[in-house]
């Protein structure tokens, strides 16, 4: 019997206190996220923002969840009952199995697979698809129109993205996360050398997770209210979280690529006090506040325009930078991991 818990019973227990680990910190830190929005954007505006359920209106999350959670779900009478209520799932909970592979500390990662990189991309690649269900499935004319623009949306700047990945790959030698983050600690932060192509990836995360100024699925004064249009209560509250959490996201997965994950700022007192998750989650806020503070100044952009400056702008400079990089990464025989002991 002892035999049978060690073997079968510990591991699926162990399992799901990881999954809870990662879901709990994760959906408050989206509930949180929404109130920061408000808030900042609010100071922007010169306005106080929510102030009124609890103190400083810290409560406000909660209200709006609560609100969500008892109302009643409307499925149009047209629409494809099953695609209709699978799509914000499917969105939602592509949001949360990304982050089994993201190194919060030296160690403290649910699967530190050799491939870490290649399965962010590939779940953040596959977000497309809930929202095609929606547009699809809501037998609307606004919603349908409104999942095309961001399939066409997301596919553009992942191009794009997927290239300046590659640059990194090219400087770090690894394709594991964690490796990633110790070949800056060997050298420095590949935002300094990299901080061109920096920019474009943090630019192309705005347009990955639909914010602003490329919110273009969604805009009000054109398409109502883009690919979730027909959808209320709780199928629309998993489409408003899972925005969130691919905000988190992005800004985790900028961190580890170009600013030292884990890493103090310099490796000295009183940097080296604090220990390395909180460090990921100060640079994850700076982040946040980056995609909060575009929210707030930047006017929208036209169709055609984002579509320019994703395939004529974007995708060279991010062509011409593997190659620069990739020769010159050759050329000088730089390779930061060369101390470092590869992952398992």
């Amino acid at each position: 019997m002892v035999e049978f818990w060690w073997t079968y019973i510990w591991p699926v227990i162990w399992i799901l206190l990881q999954i809870l680990a990662i879901v709990v910190p994760l959906l408050v830190g989206v509930a949180y996220l929404t109130y920061a929005e408000r808030k900042v954007i609010g100071a922007m505006h010169l306005r106080r923002g929510p102030n009124v359920v609890g103190p400083y209106g810290l409560l406000q999350p909660l209200a709006d969840g609560a609100k969500l959670f008892f109302k009643e779900t409307v499925i149009p009478s047209g629409a494809n009952r099953v695609v209709f209520v699978m799509a914000p799932m499917v969105t939602f909970s592509l949001s949360l199995v990304a982050w089994a592979v993201i190194p919060l500390s030296d160690g403290l990662v649910v699967a530190d697979i050799n491939v870490g990189i290649l399965y962010l991309f590939a779940i953040s690649s596959l977000g497309v698809y809930g929202i095609l269900m929606a547009g699809w499935a809501s037998n609307s004319k606004y919603a349908f129109l409104g999942a095309l623009r961001s399939a066409a949306q997301m596919v553009s700047y992942e191009v794009s993205m997927g290239f300046i990945i590659i640059s990194v790959l090219i400087v770090a030698g690894s394709l594991n996360l964690s490796d990633i983050v110790n070949a800056q600690k060997e050298s420095i932060w590949f935002v300094i050398p990299l901080f061109p192509i920096a920019v474009i990836f943090f630019i192309s995360t705005l347009a990955e997770t639909n914010r602003h100024p490329f919110d273009l699925p969604e805009a009000e004064a054109e398409l109502v209210a883009g690919y979730n249009v027909e959808y209320s209560s709780m199928t629309f509250a998993l489409f408003f979280l899972g925005e969130y959490a691919n905000m988190i996201l992005m800004a985790g997965m900028t961190t580890i690529l170009f600013f030292g994950g884990w890493l103090p700022p310099f490796d000295i007192a009183p940097f080296i006090w604090l220990p390395g998750p909180l460090w990921f989650i100060i640079k994850m806020c700076m982040l946040l506040f980056i995609f909060l503070w575009v929210r707030a100044t930047f006017p929208r952009y036209r169709y055609d325009q984002l579509m320019r400056l994703g395939w004529k702008v974007f995708l060279p400079i991010s062509l011409a930078a593997v190659v620069i990089v990739g020769g010159v990464v050759v050329a000088f025989d730089i390779s930061p991991l060369a101390n470092v002991t590869v992952s398992k």
